[in-house]
């Protein structure tokens, strides 16, 4: 098993540690990662996140059943002494003979890093635009966060040309799926509505967590394809993953949305829910969301 741990700060990694040139992740994007935050050491939902890792790697056919993510993991927390970090765990097929499938059984490797987390991440508004590459919903690849991430960076590379914050992606049939890096929900008619899986979206954590505690913030709530039609109706947008938590919209290309109500009070009651889980309180002072 190879690994690389990275310290927080920018520290040099570990003396010796390395992934090989030769593999498949680094060759040809043959693996599947996971991002996830520690508040003050602790993982916010880690068996989600960990379980899913390894479904998204069967998905592509990488055994995972006997990879130590959990030992590994906590030697980063270990590392990071406390503070708050982003844990990024990727998983690769490893080193194989040449070739698009290997002919014999590789060994993954596995790689866990930490960088710094700040509550500033929390709630920052989002001006999107329209990414003009469409994700193929029919792809296993557009339900996994696999290493083959290249039409999301060439639609972020979009967002940054037009000079905001994140680009909106649709699919083949021309609804709103996802963005670059976040789930998408929209507020129709009082209804908070996400699009569903088959329609392209990954299986975002804190996604699966909004649908799970809708009814308890008071939210009729609905897995619909966002169609033009019914984007074209939303009061409000807002983004969900697991390092911003939420992000309000405020723009959709030359459109503008107001002030997310809803939005707030879902950030507010999933802090909640994280401070119960991790004892930690999340300082909002600097977070622009009212």
């Amino acid at each position: 098993m190879s690994f690389l741990i990275h310290r927080l700060h920018a520290l040099p990694a570990r003396e010796g540690a390395a992934i090989s040139v030769l593999d498949r992740g680094f060759q040809l994007g043959d693996g599947v990662f996971d991002t996830m935050v520690s508040f003050g050491g602790h993982i916010f939902l880690r068996d989600r996140h960990i379980e899913r890792l390894r479904r998204h790697a069967e998905t592509i056919g990488i055994r995972a059943d006997r990879v130590p993510f959990d030992d590994m993991i906590d030697e980063v927390l270990a590392e990071a002494g406390g503070e708050h970090a982003i844990i990024r765990t990727t998983l690769t097929r490893g080193q194989a003979p040449r070739g698009l499938w290997p002919g014999g059984a590789a060994e993954p490797s596995l790689l866990v890093t930490a960088q710094p987390w700040s509550p500033v991440l929390l709630g920052q508004p989002a001006r999107l635009c329209e990414a003009s590459i469409p994700r193929n919903q029919h792809s296993p690849l557009s339900r996994i966060k696999s290493l083959a991430y290249l039409d999301n960076i060439l639609a972020a590379r979009e967002a940054a040309d037009a000079k905001v914050d994140d680009a909106l992606i649709r699919n083949l049939d021309g609804s709103a799926v996802c963005s670059t890096i976040a789930n998408i929900f929209a507020v129709v008619d009082g209804m908070l509505v996400t699009p569903p899986r088959k329609d392209g979206c990954l299986d975002g954590i804190m996604r699966a967590l909004v649908l799970e505690e809708a009814t308890a913030m008071g939210l009729h709530h609905a897995e619909r394809s966002l169609t033009p039609t019914l984007l074209a109706r939303a009061d409000e947008l807002f983004l969900t993953n697991s390092v911003r938590v939420i992000r309000p919209v405020t723009a959709l290309g030359e459109r503008s949305l107001p002030t997310s109500a809803v939005t707030a009070h879902v950030l507010t009651y999933l802090l909640a829910r994280i401070e119960r889980e991790t004892s930690i309180r999340l300082d909002l002072t600097a977070t622009p969301l009212p």
